[in-house]
């Protein structure tokens, strides 16, 4: 299990611990690296520190699943290609964000929000509620068909809601508990459905079935539209700064679209899983392997 995606157990950083020793200095690189990506550090942001305080207690599921690393870069990117396939979800990202010109700053935002409500402190994770259920009621338009959205409509937080859960729970199974439990999978949906209902999502699945069933009914309203299509490009074959950043994104984009329902690749034109999904597999376990050791330091 690694330290946590955003998390840090104190405030003092592993690099500061680890100057004199080569192991403790490459984990300290490993997780600034990781830090860096989910923090501005331009803008000072900083990881969300752990709390005794939080929604969820410690030895919650929802901490063991949200704290993983890779599986939820994993889980994050197939969430986001399952998610848009609904029109008013995709508009009303589109319409309201610069996520075309900005999409690391918007998943920023998103990170940060889980982690607050994962395991940051009760207030700070409450006032991120708050926050985000008045810019959702901010939040209306037109679907190209004249159909009118609002994203604080309690079915499409629902969809949102879901789609997340599903993806970030697969990965975690996929990359960081292959064995993990029928009860331990609802447990999770248990407890992300705390959250998800204090958003005004409605209906939410407190089940691993419950949250398939609600998909298949779903799926009559999902559109692969051109803006959709468009979108799931900028999500697996996004810019890099460099060549080692271009290879991780590569490698975490093959396993999203690995993860998702066959149906969804099709409708998104990704493709199926080819001879190199063992390959991908290995290589993102292999990472995933990597970071929970870099993120042990912390301890």
């Amino acid at each position: 299990m690694s330290g946590g995606l955003f998390g840090s157990q104190s405030r003092f950083s592993v690099a500061d611990r680890s100057s004199f020793n080569p192991a403790r200095r490459l984990q300290g690189e490993l997780v600034s690296r990781v830090r860096g990506v989910f923090n501005d550090r331009a803008k000072g942001e900083q990881p969300v520190i752990r709390s005794d305080n939080a929604l969820f207690p410690r030895n919650s599921v929802i901490w063991r699943v949200h704290g993983d690393v890779t599986s939820m870069m994993v889980g994050g990117m197939a969430a986001l290609l399952l998610q848009m396939l609904h029109p008013a979800a995709l508009t009303a990202v589109l319409d309201h964000s610069n996520f075309r010109s900005d999409m690391l700053g918007r998943l920023r935002r998103t990170a940060k929000f889980i982690a607050l409500t994962t395991y940051g402190d009760r207030i700070q994770a409450e006032a991120a509620i708050d926050r985000v259920r008045s810019i959702h009621a901010q939040v209306t338009g037109t679907l190209a068909d004249g159909t009118p959205y609002r994203a604080d409509d309690p079915r499409l937080l629902a969809w949102v809601h879901t789609a997340e859960a599903l993806c970030f729970l697969d990965a975690w199974i996929a990359y960081g508990e292959p064995t993990m439990s029928v009860r331990d999978q609802n447990q999770y949906f248990v407890e992300a459905a705390v959250v998800a209902r204090r958003l005004g999502a409605d209906p939410v699945p407190l089940t691993r079935s419950a949250a398939l069933a609600f998909v298949a009914e779903m799926r009559p309203a999902l559109r692969a539209t051109p803006d959709c299509l468009e979108v799931a490009q900028l999500i697996v074959a996004p810019k890099a700064p460099n060549l080692g950043a271009l290879a991780v994104q590569r490698l975490l984009a093959h396993a999203a679209i690995d993860l998702l329902p066959g149906w969804t690749r099709d409708m998104l034109k990704l493709g199926r899983p080819g001879p190199d999904a063992l390959l991908t597999a290995t290589a993102t376990k292999g990472m995933a392997a990597t970071l929970r050791w870099a993120f042990s330091g912390q301890r």
